[in-house]
Order: C-alpha cells, then structure tokens, then sequence
C-alpha cells in the first residue's frame, strides 16, 4: 500500500487581503522609524570600536504569500545608516521580516551590499513583547551565506537579533553577531543596538489598497 503524502501544492482561499490586520507581533514594526544614538561594536586592529549612529528605518506591508498551504503575512523593509562624522552611508539593509500565523514562525530575511544574505528564525505569540530569531553559518534552512573574502576574513558563525516592544510606542534592538576574524584566535562579538521612534505610519499592502479603492469607486455610484 502505497502510504498517504501529505499536499504541498493546494494554497489557502480564505485568505484576509489586509497585511496589516495579520501581522501578529510584527504589526508594531509596521510604519517609518527613526534613531540618533544607535551605537555598533565592531572589530579593528587595534581593538573593538564603538561607533554611535544615526539609523532610519522603513517597515511596508506586502501582500499575504503563500508556499502551497503554508501562508506568510510580513513587512518589506530598509534600513539605511548614517554618521554624524561622514556623509556616506554606514549601513545598508533590505529583507522582509515574515509572520504564520498557524504556527507562530517568524522570519528575518537580510541582504547587505557588501556579499551576505541571511535567513534567520524564531517563534512568537501573536501578542508578544519581545520576538528572537536566529541564524547560523552551515545551515541549510535557516543559514548565513557570505563572499569568499568574508568567510576567510570576516566569517559570520552566528546571527542573532532581539526586539523588544515598549509600552511608549518606540521598540529597540540589540543583534549579536559571533565573527571568527582572520588572525584573531577568539571569537569577535559584533554588537549593534538602538531604540527608534515612529516618524510616518505604514501604508495599505497592494491588494489591500486595490480593494479599498474599488470600494470607494462603487460605493459612490
């Protein structure tokens, strides 16, 4: 008897067009966002430098997607990075922080324009306060992939962030990422942390939006 596979291919039909109804403890990140007093810890030759930055952050929604049954809301995001010293930009970042709600998975895609992307995990309650997710170098799910000048000298082992919700409105991250760096015998804890305030709200996801539009069409009519 050949057993009984489960279907991989069929899509959800009931689903909600409104992201931002949907996003569980992602739906506080929704919007813009800004900071003056982010502080990295990163490693240089004559030691660890902190450096204090100035961050801005932006949170959409997309629309609900979907692999087969499996069913994701989430926010598209950029993060851009400055400092008071240079004009050029500290750090850039694009990815999408993703939500199930049928198992409560969350997800933080990252992509650098320096050679890495990252795919990192964690789970959370719809209400939750504080959401963790994790990524190590090696894994084929939830992995870390980096240029070959990165893994030889700058080789991320681990990525891990927190963030944290407070009841004033603002939310704050710490990211602790673990380097093995090329003639240091140590690990390196490459730190990042900062506390952001809301500066716009998010706008309506695509169909969402198509939907509101189309009923405001008809019901003028």
């Amino acid at each position: 008897m050949i057993p009984a596979t489960r279907d991989i291919f069929t899509e959800p039909t009931n689903v909600d067009p409104d992201t931002l109804a949907n996003l569980g403890p992602l739906r506080r990140l929704a919007g813009r966002w800004e900071a003056r007093k982010g502080v990295d810890l990163a490693p240089k030759p004559e030691g660890p430098e902190r450096r204090v930055f100035i961050e801005k952050i932006d949170f959409q929604p997309i629309d609900p997607q979907a692999n087969g049954p499996q069913l994701f809301y989430g926010l598209r995001y950029h993060i851009h990075i400055t400092t008071e010293e240079e004009d050029i930009t500290f750090h850039d970042q694009l990815g999408y922080w993703l939500w199930e709600p049928a198992t409560g998975l969350v997800l933080q895609t990252l992509a650098i324009p320096r050679g890495q992307v990252a795919l990192a995990s964690g789970f959370a309650t719809p209400d939750a306060d504080e959401i963790v997710v994790l990524s190590r170098r090696g894994a084929t799910d939830y992995g870390i992939c980096s240029t070959t000048f990165l893994e030889q000298a700058f080789r991320t082992d681990s990525y891990r962030i927190t963030l944290t919700f407070h009841d004033d409105g603002t939310w704050s991250y710490v990211t602790d990422t673990e380097l093995k760096v090329e003639g240091q015998e140590a690990p390196f804890r490459h730190q990042d942390q900062n506390t952001l305030r809301r500066t716009g709200d998010p706008r309506p996801n695509p169909w969402a939006a198509i939907l509101a539009r189309r009923a405001a069409v008809s019901g003028g009519t």
